[in-house]
This record gives C-alpha cells, sequence and structure tokens, in this order.
C-alpha cells in the first residue's frame, strides 16, 4: 500500500483499515480532509485501495489538485520524502531546495475542499459540555450518520467537538482530534472528562505538542482511563503540589497514587 509518510489519529484509523467503504469513498473524493496534510496522506493511501472505485476516484482527485500550492506543498521541509517521491514518481517533481511558489499554501485547509456543506443538528451546539453519562444520546446526534458526525467534528464548532469526543464510533472522536480547530485548551477539557474513551485519552497522551501542556499532562495523570504506561511517563513532571492531591485521589489509579507518594518522598518535587 503506497504511504505517505504522515501521521495523524484520522490518517492512522485509515492505515489500518478500519474505514468503511462508503467513507473510504468520500476520502478518495476529497472530503474528510480537515487539512492539506491529511489530504494528500489520505489520496496516498487510497491510490492503491483494492476496491477500483475508490482507487479510481483517488486518482481523478490527486489529478485535481490545484499544482501551484500542490508544489508549495511539496517544498516545504515537513513534508514527508515518501510524499514528494510518490508525486516525482507521477511526474510533480519538486528540485531539492527549491523556492516556495508565490501562493502561500494554508495547511489548515485541505488542498481541494470537496465536503459538502454540514448537516443541520440544531441545538447540538446548546448542549452542557459534559451532560451525565445516564442520559440518553442527545436527539440531535443520534439522528445524524457517521458521515455526518465526522463533517461536524471536522468543521463544527467548539461545543459540537466536545460532545462528539465522547462519540462510541471511533473514527468520530479521531476526525475530531484531527481538526485543525481544535486547540489546547480544548484538549485540556478532553482529558477532564470522566467519559471519554481510553482510545483517545492514549491518542492525546501520545501527541508530543499537547503533552508539553502541563494542564493536559496533569489531566491525563488524573483521569483513571489514561493506559498507565502514558500516566506513569507524565507524573514525573508533577508539581509538589498536584502529587499530593494525586496521591489522596480515590478515583486515581492505585499504581499511580503509589508513585506519586514515592515521588513525594524522595523529595523529586
Amino acid at each position: 500500500m503506497a504511504d505517505s509518510g504522515f501521521q495523524s489519529p484520522l490518517i492512522d484509523f485509515f492505515r489500518r483499515g478500519e474505514v468503511a467503504r462508503d467513507i473510504r469513498l468520500l476520502a478518495a473524493q476529497g472530503a474528510f480532509a480537515p487539512r492539506a496534510q491529511e489530504q494528500i496522506a489520505l489520496l496516498v493511501l487510497l491510490s492503491d485501495d483494492p476496491d477500483p472505485e475508490i482507487k479510481l476516484a483517488s486518482a481523478e482527485t490527486l489529478q485535481a489538485l490545484p499544482l501551484e500550492p500542490l508544489r508549495g506543498f511539496l517544498t516545504r521541509s515537513d513534508t514527508p520524502p515518501e510524499t514528494v517521491k510518490f508525486f516525482a514518481e507521477r511526474g510533480i517533481e519538486v528540485p531539492p531546495g527549491a523556492p516556495p511558489p508565490a501562493v502561500a499554501v494554508d495547511l489548515d485547509a485541505p488542498l481541494l475542499d470537496t465536503l459538502s456543506e454540514l448537516p443541520a443538528a440544531d441545538g447540538l451546539s446548546e448542549l452542557p459540555p459534559e451532560p451525565d453519562p445516564a442520559d440518553a444520546a442527545p436527539k440531535a446526534l443520534s439522528t445524524l450518520s457517521v458521515l455526518d458526525r465526522m463533517k461536524l467534528a471536522m468543521r463544527g464548532t467548539r461545543e459540537q467537538r466536545s460532545t462528539l469526543i465522547r462519540d462510541s464510533n471511533k473514527l468520530v472522536s479521531a476526525a475530531v482530534l484531527s481538526s485543525p480547530k481544535v486547540n489546547q485548551s480544548e484538549v485540556e477539557q478532553f482529558t477532564k472528562m470522566g467519559n471519554v474513551s481510553e482510545d483517545v485519552l492514549r491518542i492525546i497522551g501520545m501527541n508530543r505538542s499537547w503533552v508539553k501542556n502541563y494542564g493536559v499532562a496533569l489531566g491525563l495523570c488524573k483521569n483513571p482511563k489514561t493506559p498507565p504506561a502514558i500516566s506513569m511517563h507524565l507524573i514525573n513532571r508533577l508539581t509538589e503540589k498536584d502529587l499530593k492531591m494525586l496521591a489522596n485521589d480515590r478515583n486515581a489509579k492505585e499504581v499511580l497514587r503509589l508513585m506519586a507518594k514515592k515521588l513525594m518522598a524522595k523529595g523529586k518535587h
């Protein structure tokens, strides 16, 4: 399978083959790409999809990409070599050290936007940040298809992302975490939610940029759903005050409480 070398929560699902055909087809047509990196990575992955229709759609979308923005993307130092090689083999070659084109590349948007308008979800943005887990699923959300929930996850409001990050479909929550609209403050709030999945917390904990934020690291340590391999790595960064709080937190995992007490005893914080 062709691979761009780029990674994101959304791309990883496609790479593992965990995405239904209808979503793969729309991605091959240019949709479901929150930013340029995801779009290019998805099209590269789907360029040799075993489904002939998806493979053809990917080829047509690749052909339709605007050339100058694409060249600008390929000249960036952070563009994976696998991506540069993929396009060079298809006649779009960028010499090493080539100057960037006059047209700037907006990395927070796809190079070719084919996503249809967002679905109507009246009332969804008015939901509280974290409803009682015992409550029934919000009607506005439950009536939407996976495809529409993914659209809102990538392009919707902060309030909608706060709801969709707790979606039972892993692809939807991955789309939230791949959205260019998500910021550090939102991620910190996600770590404090009691009903997000372990997968969401694992994805956050493996993102170096996010865990540099102290609030995110603390939230991961405090959340009992966080995989121990992640929280045990981050606990060394906590202040004495937060270590003390964690050591006395009955909701925290026992192994984490013991580690907090051990660190306090050593006087490292």
